[in-house]
């Protein structure tokens, strides 16, 4: 969208956000974007339609999507936040990485179906 290949952008990041600097909401990287379903207004910025596009196909990341359109993590949290705010995206938080199970429950459980196993 603002590359060329191999060569720098073709436009600046910070015009791709309207030259705003931070997102008007706190998302995280590993944030979770889905299309909202509304049609995107006419007035849009090419950004932000990109964005939109890509969102077509499928939930992507916030990382995900700044690799596809090409753009750092920072303007795709711009153009994400304004998105959201305008509800044409939906955002939800990342997944939790799973606690640990406690080892001796483990050992517990293995014990258990060793003896179901042999009766």
């Amino acid at each position: 969208m603002t590359g060329r290949r191999g060569g720098r952008p073709l436009v600046p990041a910070y015009l791709s956000t309207g030259g705003v600097a931070r997102p008007s909401r706190a998302l995280e990287r590993l944030s979770v974007l889905t299309a909202g379903g509304e049609p995107a207004p006419a007035d849009l910025p090419a950004a932000q339609t990109a964005l939109l596009e890509e969102l077509e196909h499928g939930s992507l990341t916030v990382q995900e999507a700044a690799a596809l359109l090409r753009l750092p993590v920072s303007a795709v949290l711009v153009l994400a936040a304004d998105l959201l705010d305008r509800d044409l995206v939906l955002a939800r938080a990342p997944i939790p990485p799973a606690r640990r199970f406690d080892p001796d429950l483990l050992k517990r459980v293995a014990d258990g179906l060793r003896d179901l196993k042999h009766r």
